[in-house]
């Protein structure tokens, strides 16, 4: 349950205001306008009524009745025992901030008149000073977001109500524990007032009866706090508690209105990515009693084990207690096994209702419930939240129950939460007591403990001698993949989630956590510094890819276990279900073994750049940017190509009979030489060159804007050498495996085309080559067990999208590259982009990371055209064509929801999200 954030106090004399209003978060107002449909004065019916004498609502409501009073609806519908209540719907609330923060006119005239409907019901009345009617008031949102916005208890109690609800109940205790617990929370939830100071004032109390626990209070104690409680309310408000029910009434519900954008509120919806809704809806139900002695109590329970997905009934429960002592932690509770010897018939009566929850919404519940006197009252249920493990599991076993079909079964687990199955993590219970230096961006799940590794050579050689080492820079380059990989973790002070550093990592299923912006970081020193603090070489941290968080010391891992039969089984109707594919980005064996493992069906994306990096092969790529002709280039590269086909050979072994798109050469050629005046110095006097050659030859490749620079198709036409070498390393490799009986299937894909003529002019080169590679080693092109290599380009400028027909006319395919094609077409820099961001998302001016989530308006347009242009040159030539998508959008199961409705034949993703990405396109087909 998550903690309240508390307000500061209200100014003596000010007009009342909620906590969550009194210190508005700097989004408020486009939170406000993003999320809150306008309505206008007409909002329609504003309230509906829940009981044994009418129920006006139903469990389709709730957009408009929020999910807690839908199911409080569907509850009463089904005849289970709860307190009648009614609720003030979301667009009241959105009506709310249409009019300032003032409440639509004739709402309260409503609420008397329903606040009337629960006495008769209930044979009590408002303010009663013999038989009180006390509500609870609380909000409840469409989508749950608990413990998010405000909550009140006991409304209605006065200085006359609780002496009659102390002879109606004739407990006098129960009575004043009641009203203190009013005062403190309407003066915490409703006015601001400091939540301690409430605290300090019973902490006092309990001092003078020589009591620990609450409920250890006597009744002349309770009666006692109340009048202190009174006193830290007027010291603080400049007014008296209000003894008007109905004034405390309607103050509470604008708190609750007031919470939807409160801080918290806001924050929580940002994370989980909840948009368009009108607001909270409020809920005012009739009170039922926990704190009535030893024969009430109030708990919180799951249908099933929430985190392992056992069918076990799961939660606790506490004895003469309200629903917020369970959620404050202020009592230890007990397991709910143990209620059945504290309350038997309730714990029975709970038991029938679990069970028909559970065949009535057919999932997981996550129920409150209240016990009075012995008597069950059912507060709320919601649909269960629950861990990944325990969401396969509940899924495969309700098919077994046949509670639901297989489509179902699979549209109930988040795609991004299966991530869990497969990565080292640190459990919520080890990080309690780590202290967290600083938190950046969780680019790559997983958790990483290590001593610090300030260069990439370090982390290799460190490695090598048995260390765990984290690799901490300001950003990576391709430069640093040998430190990279070697190291356990990857911590960086800048970047986003597709920076170079986490889109390597992501590809390697590397914990790696980037724009930790409060790191600073002496490379030189080996020392990083951070919120007053130094680490050193020797010094560990532990770093949290979901989260972000950077701690100090060493965490303990949970490596979870190997997927279980029913992850299997969830793979398998994915499978059966999607009518996309999933392929993987990987770039060595190992990706590809790994991502085979996990039901890839082909590489859509081999990256061939990282692939010159270590040893020799980056001598030879180095001395062939360095040499001045082409017989140079050429000598150079020869010594290059032994080691591509052989890193080809082993991806097409690993994928034996699944297809494999290779891309040929695409970063600019800077990335491959050193920048550092020692290395241009070791480099000069490798090559048999003076310094000042290499730092002219590094001057020239020197470019103002290099993603828009001599990179990608560019390359290959000003150096065909290049190409030439990276074909026949393809061809060689595919034939010597065809040799062996591997059935070795590549696809060459030329990056960064814009113009037909670039494409055009890249596949003859590339037809030729393969033509004179088959020639010399007396292999068909075409035919039975012929080598047909398939060749396409990435659709990543927006002049290639526009122009799709034309460029389809030479490619096989088109793959898209949605990173740059988001990049160009918003004109961000996918690396810099973390430098405003937060503001854009904070001022509505984006709703999410483009580079996370496909922009479907202006990038996804350029999918979809590029997509019918394609299809339609294809079907005029009466040629295969196929579309994909081979950025990590292609693991992004929003972004693939998407290219679901685009038509494309496959995604492509790194190794570790290729079970997200397929169930995500299941899902997507289902929904489609």
């Amino acid at each position: 349950m998550a903690s309240k954030k508390k307000a500061k106090p209200a100014k003596k004399g000010k007009a009342s205001k909620s906590k969550s209003s009194s210190k508005p978060n700097k989004a408020a107002k486009s939170a406000k306008s993003s999320s809150a449909k306008k309505v206008g004065k007409n909002v329609g019916k504003m309230v509906f009524y829940f009981g044994e004498t009418k129920c006006e609502g139903h469990a389709g409501q709730k957009m408009l009745l929020g999910g807690k009073g839908a199911n409080l609806a569907d509850m009463v519908s089904i005849g289970l025992p709860v307190p009648p209540c009614f609720t003030i719907t979301t667009d009241t609330c959105a009506a709310y901030y249409d009019c300032g923060g003032k409440l639509p006119k004739g709402l309260m005239d409503d609420v008397q008149k329903n606040i009337k409907m629960l006495e008769k019901e209930l044979g009590k009345k408002f303010g009663s000073d013999t038989n009180p009617l006390l509500v609870s008031v609380r909000s409840g949102a469409a989508v749950s977001m608990p413990g998010m916005m405000d909550t009140v208890l006991n409304l209605g109690l006065t200085d006359k109500a609780v002496e009659g609800l102390a002879k109606g109940t004739g407990n006098r205790r129960f009575a004043f524990d009641a009203y203190r617990r009013l005062i403190n929370m309407f003066g915490d939830v409703v006015m601001g007032v400091d939540h301690h100071k409430f605290e300090h004032a019973f902490s006092a109390i309990k001092t003078k009866y020589g009591v620990k626990e609450d409920t250890h209070v006597p009744t002349e104690g309770l009666e006692e706090l109340v009048a202190e409680y009174k006193k830290v309310y007027k010291d603080q408000v400049g007014a008296d508690f209000p003894q008007d029910p109905m004034l405390q009434l309607e103050h509470a519900i604008k708190a609750v209105f007031s919470s939807w954008n409160g801080e918290r509120a806001i924050e929580y919806r940002r994370i989980q990515e909840i948009r368009g809704l009108n607001g909270t809806a409020v809920n005012v139900q009739a009170m039922a009693y926990g704190n009535m002695g030893e024969t009430s109590g109030t708990g919180v329970a799951f249908t099933r084990d929430n985190t392992t997905g056992e069918n076990v009934f799961y939660g606790e429960f506490l004895v003469n207690a309200q629903g917020e002592d369970v959620v404050a932690g202020i009592r230890t509770p007990e397991p709910i096994a143990m209620m059945e010897q504290r309350f038997p018939k309730a714990y029975a009566h709970l038991m029938k209702v679990r069970a028909k929850l559970e065949k009535h919404y057919k999932d997981m519940q996550d129920i409150e419930f209240t016990v009075e006197n012995g008597k069950l009252f059912m507060l709320q249920t919601r649909t269960g939240k629950r861990t990944a493990q325990a969401a396969v599991r509940i899924a495969v076993e309700m098919v077994k129950e046949k509670l639901i079909d297989e489509k179902t079964a699979l549209k109930r687990i988040p795609a991004s939460d299966l991530t869990q199955l497969l990565l080292p993590y640190f459990a919520a219970s080890d990080k309690k007591a780590s202290e967290v230096v600083t938190k950046g961006i969780g680019a790559s799940p997983g958790a990483a403990t290590g001593k610090l590794a300030f260069t990439a050579a370090e982390a290799v050689e460190r490695a090598k001698n048995g260390e765990k080492v984290l690799l901490v820079r300001k950003e990576t380059s391709p430069e640093d993949v040998a430190g990279m990989h070697s190291a356990d973790g990857i911590l960086t002070s800048t970047g986003g989630k597709t920076s170079h550093a986490a889109v390597v990592a992501v590809g390697w299923g590397k914990c790696c956590v980037v724009g930790a912006g409060e790191l600073s970081i002496d490379e030189k020193a080996g020392k990083l510094f951070v919120n007053g603090r130094t680490f050193g070489r020797n010094d560990v941290l532990s770093i949290d890819g979901s989260t972000g968080e950077v701690m100090v010391g060493s965490v303990t891992r949970t490596v979870p276990d190997k997927p279980s039969g029913e992850f299997a089984k969830i793979m398998d109707w994915s499978t059966k279900y999607a009518s996309m594919k999933v392929r993987t980005n990987a770039d060595s064996p190992e990706d590809a073994r790994r991502a085979r493992d996990f039901g890839a069906v082909g590489i859509g994306l081999c990256r061939t750049e990282h692939m010159f990096f270590g040893g020799d092969r980056t001598a030879a790529i180095r001395e062939m940017i360095l040499s001045e002709t082409t017989e140079a280039r050429e000598k150079a590269l020869a010594k290059l190509l032994p080691f591509q086909r052989a890193d080809f050979h082993g991806i097409f072994t690993a994928m034996d009979g699944l297809p494999v798109t290779v891309r040929l050469l695409d970063p600019p050629l800077h990335e491959f030489v050193p920048h550092e005046e020692a290395q241009q110095r070791e480099l000069a006097k490798e090559m048999g060159l003076s310094l000042e050659q290499v730092q002219r030859r590094v001057k020239q490749l020197h470019e103002a804007n290099p993603m828009l620079g001599h990179r990608g198709c560019r390359l290959s036409i000003t150096y065909p050498e290049i190409l030439r070498m990276q074909i026949r390393a393809i061809v060689e490799a595919a034939i010597d495996c065809r040799a062996k009986k591997i059935d070795a299937r590549p696809e060459i894909m030329h990056p960064l085309v814009g113009t037909k003529k670039e494409l055009a002019l890249l596949r003859k080169w590339t037809e030729e080559t393969i033509a004179q590679v088959c020639s010399e080693r007396g292999v068909k092109m075409s035919g039975k067990n012929g080598l047909e290599i398939p060749i396409g380009t990435m659709i990543e400028i927006p002049r290639a999208a526009v122009t799709a027909d034309e460029i389809g006319e030479c490619a096989d395919f088109f793959s898209f590259g949605t990173n740059d094609l988001t990049q160009m077409t918003f004109g961000y820099s996918r690396d810099d982009i973390g430098s405003f961001l937060p503001a854009y998302l904070e001022k509505g001016m984006l709703e999410k990371d483009p580079f996370q989530s496909i922009d479907t308006v202006g990038v996804g347009g350029l999918v979809k055209m590029a997509c019918e242009k394609g299809r339609a040159v294809a079907k005029a030539e009466k040629k295969a064509f196929k579309l994909g998508v081979c950025c990590e959008h292609g693991g992004d199961p929003s972004s693939i929801a998407f290219f679901q409705k685009c038509g494309l034949d496959y995604v492509s993703c790194s190794p570790f999200r290729v079970p997200v990405a397929r169930l995500a396109a299941a899902q997507a087909a289902i929904a489609d």
